[in-house]
């Protein structure tokens, strides 16, 4: 059983194969991307092996090139490998040497490593997601000029045709030359990027219709089609999730926590550093559940812990109850379940 360790770069990568007595019996060895055949021919000689890398831009050509007969492939998460990040001693061929000697000693943090078709799938995701973004901040900019000449538009009306012509109505007469020079350049932005943002809505939809996870997940008011393949795109296959509090805790909903000594645990804040989207996810879904659903009875957990603590932890709580729910429902396959609490239930 071997290990080999491979430091990967936008076009090259090093690489290092270990024994499991630790002996180092191949490398360090630079490559170039465009040589991916060299880098085949390199590791055929010690298979069963494992192969370790870092999360990064260049992982997922290596998954595909290396990932079976005889390869293990080890996907490292970048961030908590400290050893690397805060060596004194830093170069290429200690990293991938260093790696697969963490491999050995069982200290390397690893990520599960998207399939093809869901890396496929997050491309589209994200996409969406930027656009909607760069929209929404063309509208803040919008708002930004009518709060400076003291006026004020509900946030949902900017981007409906009643809402720009209140814009030209109310608002043209108060505002100068240049700033509605500026708006108007904003409409256009905004115009541009809609169908775009349209057109990737039929495409999460098209794609979301194959994949029967996502059908279940939009059983759940709050979830549409691009919360529920999104959902999917991180979490499948939910086996890899043992228990719904694995999943929480994947989701970065649940709170961290500290203990020395006799002293006891003490919460704090949620992690920052989880998968941002599948926890914007959540919480966001709460919000769109809570006013689809006010009668279900994560709308009344939700209330419940508001009355207590205040709508922000009442917010992140009720996400990590409705990532328990996600993890029931496809672990059972289960539709939604939304009834009230009651003494029967």
């Amino acid at each position: 059983m071997y290990v080999a360790g491979i430091d990967a770069h936008a076009t090259y990568s090093v690489t290092c194969v270990v024994s499991k007595e630790g002996r180092l019996v191949s490398g360090p060895t630079r490559i170039k991307n465009a040589d991916a055949d060299q880098l085949s021919e390199l590791l055929e000689a010690y298979r069963p092996l494992e192969v370790v890398v870092e999360t990064s831009p260049a992982w997922p050509w290596l998954f595909d090139r290396l990932h079976g007969n005889g390869v293990h492939f080890v996907l490292a998460h970048a961030k908590r490998l400290r050893v690397i990040a805060g060596s004194n001693y830093k170069s290429d061929d200690i990293d991938a040497e260093l790696l697969a000697r963490m491999r050995l000693a069982g200290l390397i943090p690893e990520v599960h490593p998207k399939s093809v078709e869901q890396r496929g799938h997050a491309v589209l995701l994200r996409h969406r997601a930027r656009l909607v973004r760069q929209r929404t901040q063309m509208v803040n900019r919008i708002h930004a000029q009518l709060h400076n000449a003291g006026l004020y538009l509900e946030r949902g009306r900017m981007l409906t045709e009643g809402g720009r012509e209140w814009v030209r109505s109310e608002a043209w007469p108060v505002l100068g030359e240049e700033q509605r020079l500026f708006i108007q350049m904003q409409w256009a932005l905004i115009d541009h990027l809609t169908p775009m943002i349209r057109t990737l809505d039929h495409r999460v939809e098209h794609v979301g219709r194959e994949i029967p996870a996502v059908a279940l997940l939009e059983t759940i008011p709050g979830i549409g089609p691009y919360r529920a393949l999104l959902i999917a795109t991180e979490i499948l296959p939910i086996e890899r999730f043992r228990t719904p509090a694995h999943l929480v805790s994947y989701a970065g909903l649940a709170p961290r926590y500290s203990q020395s000594g006799l002293r006891p645990i003490r919460h704090g804040s949620i992690p920052a550093g989880a998968n941002r989207w599948l926890r914007g996810t959540f919480v966001r879904a709460v919000v769109s559940h809570t006013t689809h659903a006010p009668d279900s009875w994560l709308s009344h957990a939700n209330e419940r812990i508001k009355e207590r603590l205040g709508w922000q932890v009442a917010r992140v709580a009720t996400a990590r109850r409705l990532a328990r729910a996600v993890h029931a429902m496809l672990r059972t396959g289960e539709v939604w379940n939304g009834e009230p609490e009651t003494q029967e239930n």
